[in-house]
Protein backbone atom coordinates (compact mmCIF):
# COMPACT_ATOMS: atom_id res chain seq x y z
CA UNK A 1 0.00 0.00 0.00
CA UNK A 2 1.16 3.51 -0.77
CA UNK A 3 2.64 5.19 2.34
CA UNK A 4 0.42 8.20 1.78
CA UNK A 5 -2.69 6.04 1.95
CA UNK A 6 -1.57 4.52 5.24
CA UNK A 7 -1.54 7.99 6.77
CA UNK A 8 -5.16 8.69 5.88
CA UNK A 9 -7.63 8.24 8.76
CA UNK A 10 -10.32 5.64 8.32
CA UNK A 11 -13.24 8.07 8.29
CA UNK A 12 -16.49 7.24 6.54
CA UNK A 13 -16.77 10.64 4.96
CA UNK A 14 -20.51 10.66 4.25
CA UNK A 15 -21.66 8.77 7.36
CA UNK A 16 -23.99 10.82 9.57
CA UNK A 17 -24.90 8.05 12.00
CA UNK A 18 -25.62 9.39 15.47
CA UNK A 19 -25.83 12.99 14.27
CA UNK A 20 -28.88 15.19 14.76
CA UNK A 21 -30.11 17.55 12.06
CA UNK A 22 -32.67 20.32 12.33
CA UNK A 23 -34.32 21.07 8.98
CA UNK A 24 -36.56 24.12 8.76
CA UNK A 25 -39.26 24.10 6.12
CA UNK A 26 -38.76 20.38 6.45
CA UNK A 27 -42.23 18.94 5.96
CA UNK A 28 -42.28 19.32 2.16
CA UNK A 29 -40.34 20.40 -0.92
CA UNK A 30 -36.58 20.77 -0.83
CA UNK A 31 -36.57 20.73 2.96
CA UNK A 32 -38.13 17.28 3.14
CA UNK A 33 -35.93 16.03 0.30
CA UNK A 34 -32.80 17.13 2.15
CA UNK A 35 -34.07 15.69 5.44
CA UNK A 36 -34.58 12.36 3.67
CA UNK A 37 -31.06 12.57 2.26
CA UNK A 38 -29.54 13.13 5.70
CA UNK A 39 -31.72 10.38 7.18
CA UNK A 40 -30.48 7.99 4.48
CA UNK A 41 -26.95 8.70 5.74
CA UNK A 42 -27.99 7.87 9.31
CA UNK A 43 -28.87 11.24 10.84
CA UNK A 44 -31.73 11.72 13.27
CA UNK A 45 -34.05 14.51 12.15
CA UNK A 46 -36.08 17.31 13.70
CA UNK A 47 -38.42 18.79 11.10
CA UNK A 48 -39.46 22.40 11.72
CA UNK A 49 -42.44 23.99 9.99
CA UNK A 50 -45.61 25.93 10.73
CA UNK A 51 -48.05 23.13 9.87
CA UNK A 52 -47.98 20.81 12.90
CA UNK A 53 -49.97 17.94 11.36
CA UNK A 54 -47.89 17.99 8.19
CA UNK A 55 -44.68 17.87 10.21
CA UNK A 56 -45.83 14.98 12.39
CA UNK A 57 -46.74 12.92 9.34
CA UNK A 58 -43.49 13.67 7.51
CA UNK A 59 -41.41 12.79 10.59
CA UNK A 60 -43.22 9.48 11.00
CA UNK A 61 -42.59 8.62 7.35
CA UNK A 62 -38.87 9.46 7.65
CA UNK A 63 -38.50 7.32 10.78
CA UNK A 64 -40.16 4.35 9.13
CA UNK A 65 -38.36 4.67 5.79
CA UNK A 66 -34.83 5.06 7.16
CA UNK A 67 -34.96 3.46 10.63
CA UNK A 68 -33.80 6.65 12.33
CA UNK A 69 -35.34 8.83 15.03
CA UNK A 70 -37.40 11.71 13.71
CA UNK A 71 -39.60 14.30 15.35
CA UNK A 72 -41.26 17.56 14.37
CA UNK A 73 -41.71 20.98 15.90
CA UNK A 74 -44.16 23.68 14.86
CA UNK A 75 -42.51 27.10 14.73
CA UNK A 76 -42.45 30.40 12.89
CA UNK A 77 -38.80 31.03 12.04
CA UNK A 78 -39.32 34.80 12.15
CA UNK A 79 -40.05 34.66 15.90
CA UNK A 80 -36.98 34.51 18.14
CA UNK A 81 -38.71 32.81 21.06
CA UNK A 82 -39.93 30.05 18.76
CA UNK A 83 -36.51 29.46 17.19
CA UNK A 84 -34.98 29.22 20.65
CA UNK A 85 -37.68 26.72 21.60
CA UNK A 86 -36.83 24.79 18.41
CA UNK A 87 -33.21 24.41 19.49
CA UNK A 88 -34.25 23.37 22.99
CA UNK A 89 -36.64 20.80 21.52
CA UNK A 90 -33.75 19.24 19.60
CA UNK A 91 -31.59 19.15 22.73
CA UNK A 92 -34.37 17.68 24.87
CA UNK A 93 -35.23 15.04 22.26
CA UNK A 94 -31.84 14.08 20.86
CA UNK A 95 -29.30 15.59 23.28
CA UNK A 96 -27.32 17.31 20.53
CA UNK A 97 -27.49 19.55 17.46
CA UNK A 98 -24.92 18.72 14.79
CA UNK A 99 -26.54 20.11 11.65
CA UNK A 100 -28.93 22.93 10.84
CA UNK A 101 -30.43 23.30 7.38
CA UNK A 102 -32.14 26.67 6.95
CA UNK A 103 -34.61 25.70 4.23
CA UNK A 104 -37.72 27.67 5.23
CA UNK A 105 -38.40 30.24 2.54
CA UNK A 106 -41.02 32.03 0.46
CA UNK A 107 -41.15 33.84 -2.88
CA UNK A 108 -43.48 36.65 -3.95
CA UNK A 109 -43.12 37.51 -7.63
CA UNK A 110 -44.04 40.72 -9.43
CA UNK A 111 -42.82 44.00 -10.86
CA UNK A 112 -41.68 46.51 -8.27
CA UNK A 113 -44.53 48.89 -9.05
CA UNK A 114 -47.05 46.08 -8.56
CA UNK A 115 -45.71 44.87 -5.21
CA UNK A 116 -46.14 46.58 -1.87
CA UNK A 117 -43.78 47.01 1.06
CA UNK A 118 -45.54 44.25 2.97
CA UNK A 119 -44.67 41.79 0.18
CA UNK A 120 -41.01 42.77 0.32
CA UNK A 121 -40.82 42.68 4.12
CA UNK A 122 -42.53 39.31 4.30
CA UNK A 123 -40.00 37.67 1.98
CA UNK A 124 -37.07 39.27 3.82
CA UNK A 125 -38.47 38.23 7.20
CA UNK A 126 -38.74 34.54 6.34
CA UNK A 127 -35.72 34.15 4.08
CA UNK A 128 -33.24 36.41 5.86
CA UNK A 129 -34.38 37.05 9.42
CA UNK A 130 -35.52 33.43 9.77
CA UNK A 131 -32.14 32.13 8.64
CA UNK A 132 -30.36 34.46 11.05
CA UNK A 133 -32.59 33.61 14.02
CA UNK A 134 -32.38 29.85 13.54
CA UNK A 135 -28.61 30.05 13.22
CA UNK A 136 -28.42 32.22 16.33
CA UNK A 137 -30.49 29.66 18.25
CA UNK A 138 -28.24 26.68 17.51
CA UNK A 139 -24.83 28.35 17.69
CA UNK A 140 -24.47 28.22 21.52
CA UNK A 141 -25.14 24.47 21.47
CA UNK A 142 -22.69 23.90 18.61
CA UNK A 143 -20.03 26.02 20.31
CA UNK A 144 -20.41 23.99 23.49
CA UNK A 145 -20.04 20.76 21.49
CA UNK A 146 -17.06 22.14 19.59
CA UNK A 147 -18.46 21.21 16.20
CA UNK A 148 -21.38 21.76 13.85
CA UNK A 149 -22.55 22.42 10.33
CA UNK A 150 -24.99 25.14 9.24
CA UNK A 151 -26.31 24.85 5.70
CA UNK A 152 -28.24 27.80 4.33
CA UNK A 153 -30.56 27.60 1.35
CA UNK A 154 -29.56 30.47 -0.87
CA UNK A 155 -30.39 30.33 -4.58
CA UNK A 156 -28.91 30.86 -7.99
CA UNK A 157 -31.00 34.04 -7.80
CA UNK A 158 -28.72 35.13 -4.97
CA UNK A 159 -25.86 35.03 -7.47
CA UNK A 160 -27.50 36.41 -10.63
CA UNK A 161 -30.50 38.63 -11.25
CA UNK A 162 -33.93 38.04 -12.76
CA UNK A 163 -36.63 40.58 -13.54
CA UNK A 164 -39.75 40.75 -11.37
CA UNK A 165 -37.98 39.09 -8.43
CA UNK A 166 -36.70 41.99 -6.32
CA UNK A 167 -37.89 40.61 -2.94
CA UNK A 168 -36.58 37.10 -3.56
CA UNK A 169 -33.27 38.01 -5.19
CA UNK A 170 -32.58 40.59 -2.48
CA UNK A 171 -33.26 38.03 0.23
CA UNK A 172 -31.14 35.31 -1.31
CA UNK A 173 -28.29 37.72 -2.00
CA UNK A 174 -28.43 38.55 1.71
CA UNK A 175 -28.29 34.83 2.58
CA UNK A 176 -25.17 34.47 0.41
CA UNK A 177 -23.43 37.27 2.31
CA UNK A 178 -24.69 36.02 5.68
CA UNK A 179 -23.20 32.63 4.86
CA UNK A 180 -19.81 34.14 4.13
CA UNK A 181 -19.77 36.39 7.19
CA UNK A 182 -21.06 33.73 9.59
CA UNK A 183 -18.65 31.19 8.11
CA UNK A 184 -15.73 33.45 9.02
CA UNK A 185 -17.16 34.12 12.47
CA UNK A 186 -17.75 30.49 13.41
CA UNK A 187 -14.79 28.75 11.78
CA UNK A 188 -12.62 29.19 14.93
CA UNK A 189 -15.21 27.13 16.81
CA UNK A 190 -15.09 24.28 14.25
CA UNK A 191 -18.57 25.17 13.00
CA UNK A 192 -18.84 25.10 9.20
CA UNK A 193 -21.27 27.46 7.49
CA UNK A 194 -21.96 26.96 3.80
CA UNK A 195 -24.88 27.34 1.41
CA UNK A 196 -26.61 25.46 -1.36
CA UNK A 197 -27.78 27.53 -4.31
CA UNK A 198 -30.53 25.52 -6.01
CA UNK A 199 -31.56 26.31 -9.55
CA UNK A 200 -34.88 25.37 -11.17
CA UNK A 201 -36.40 22.69 -8.95
CA UNK A 202 -40.07 22.04 -9.58
CA UNK A 203 -41.11 22.84 -6.03
CA UNK A 204 -44.53 24.03 -4.89
CA UNK A 205 -43.05 27.54 -5.01
CA UNK A 206 -42.26 27.17 -8.73
CA UNK A 207 -45.44 25.43 -9.88
CA UNK A 208 -47.10 28.74 -10.90
CA UNK A 209 -44.48 29.28 -13.63
CA UNK A 210 -43.88 25.67 -14.67
CA UNK A 211 -45.98 25.82 -17.84
CA UNK A 212 -45.59 29.51 -18.61
CA UNK A 213 -43.47 31.00 -21.37
CA UNK A 214 -41.14 32.35 -18.70
CA UNK A 215 -40.72 28.93 -17.15
CA UNK A 216 -40.00 27.26 -20.47
CA UNK A 217 -37.66 29.90 -21.89
CA UNK A 218 -35.91 31.63 -19.02
CA UNK A 219 -35.75 28.70 -16.60
CA UNK A 220 -35.70 25.28 -18.25
CA UNK A 221 -34.46 26.62 -21.57
CA UNK A 222 -31.53 28.31 -19.85
CA UNK A 223 -30.17 25.15 -18.19
CA UNK A 224 -27.52 23.00 -19.80
CA UNK A 225 -29.57 19.89 -18.99
CA UNK A 226 -32.76 21.39 -20.44
CA UNK A 227 -35.10 20.32 -17.65
CA UNK A 228 -36.36 21.01 -14.16
CA UNK A 229 -34.39 19.35 -11.37
CA UNK A 230 -35.83 16.37 -9.51
CA UNK A 231 -36.19 16.72 -5.75
CA UNK A 232 -33.71 13.92 -5.05
CA UNK A 233 -31.01 15.89 -6.86
CA UNK A 234 -30.61 18.28 -3.92
CA UNK A 235 -29.74 15.45 -1.53
CA UNK A 236 -26.11 14.89 -2.50
CA UNK A 237 -25.14 18.48 -1.82
CA UNK A 238 -26.87 18.44 1.56
CA UNK A 239 -25.23 15.20 2.67
CA UNK A 240 -21.85 16.45 1.46
CA UNK A 241 -21.98 19.77 3.32
CA UNK A 242 -23.28 18.10 6.48
CA UNK A 243 -20.53 15.49 6.50
CA UNK A 244 -16.81 15.22 7.16
CA UNK A 245 -16.29 15.33 3.41
CA UNK A 246 -16.78 19.11 3.60
CA UNK A 247 -14.48 19.64 6.58
CA UNK A 248 -12.38 22.27 4.77
CA UNK A 249 -15.26 24.26 3.33
CA UNK A 250 -16.22 27.60 4.87
CA UNK A 251 -18.53 30.22 3.36
CA UNK A 252 -18.91 28.29 0.11
CA UNK A 253 -21.83 28.41 -2.31
CA UNK A 254 -22.61 25.03 -3.88
CA UNK A 255 -24.73 25.53 -6.99
CA UNK A 256 -27.13 22.75 -7.99
CA UNK A 257 -28.67 24.27 -11.08
CA UNK A 258 -28.20 22.04 -14.10
CA UNK A 259 -25.72 24.52 -15.55
CA UNK A 260 -28.03 27.54 -15.37
CA UNK A 261 -25.36 29.89 -13.98
CA UNK A 262 -22.59 28.39 -16.13
CA UNK A 263 -23.72 30.35 -19.19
Amino acid sequence: MDQGLKALPGIKLFDLSGKTAIVTGGSKGLGLAMAAGLASAGANILLVNRNEAEGIQAAAELAQAFSIRADSFAADVTKQAQTEAMAQKAMDTFGRIDILINSAGINIRGAIDELNLEDFNQVMAVNVTGTWLCSKAVVPHMKKAGTGSIINLASTLGLVGLANRTPYTSSKGAVVQMTRALGLELAPFNIKVNAICPGPFLTEMNLPIADTEEGKKFVVGATALGRWAEMKEIQGAAIFLASEAASYMVGSMVTVDGGWTAR
